[in-house]
């Protein structure tokens, strides 16, 4: 990754020395796990001081949260667009996987950090994060619940449906690399067929 992919992963983050950390942070968490890490380890990558890590977040635990909120507003954001159309149930869901699915491969480093260190966050930390990933999950419920009213799709449980739709997504980031053969947009729209057979949708 370089600092160029650092400014459009995280736009919003200033300045550029803040998203140049968040960058080092992901490589390393990525590489070593969370636990493993150390200051010095992200500030070295990031070629900096260690000192220079605490002018911009307070801790280790402080980087990973920021990392983590960043991807999952981001994943949320996406699926909001889509559940919020006025598309059939069916077509809504195709969009949300493809694109969930896409993010996950295209972004699979930061993914793999943002979705896999999850417990490694302290736990006022840990309930942000859980909050967005609730919302991920009941707009997704939502469009599967939409779906079986509309006789699209039919499952025995909407909430098993709905998690089971986002594992498949979210462990895309543990196994995907550029070595896979597939691009992430193709990846996406296959996952989707996937998921809508899976869901009973009707041809």
């Amino acid at each position: 990754m370089t600092i160029s992919l650092s400014a459009e992963l995280w736009p919003e983050v200033q300045p550029d020395a803040a998203r140049r950390l968040m960058l080092a942070g992901v490589e390393s968490f990525a590489r070593r796990g969370y636990h493993a890490t150390t200051t010095r380890d992200i500030a070295s990558a990031a070629g900096m001081s260690p000192a220079a890590l605490y002018v911009h977040f307070p801790s280790k635990a402080a980087l990973l949260f920021a990392i983590s909120k960043s991807g999952h507003q981001q994943t949320l954001d996406l699926v909001e667009d889509v559940a919020k159309r006025a598309d059939e149930p069916r077509e809504r869901m195709r969009r949300i996987v493809a694109d969930f699915v896409a993010w996950h491969a295209r972004r699979h480093t930061v993914a793999r950090v943002v979705q896999y260190e999850l417990q490694a966050l302290p736990e006022q930390e840990y309930q942000v994060v859980a909050d967005l990933r609730r919302r991920i999950e009941h707009l997704v419920r939502g469009v599967i619940e939409d779906g079986v009213a509309q006789g699209q799709f039919v499952v025995a449980d909407v909430k098993t449906a709905a998690r089971a739709v986002l594992s498949l997504g979210v462990d895309v980031a543990r196994w995907y690399s550029e070595r896979t053969g597939k691009t992430p947009k193709a990846l996406g729209r296959e996952y989707a067929d996937l998921t809508l057979r899976m869901l009973g949708a009707q041809p």
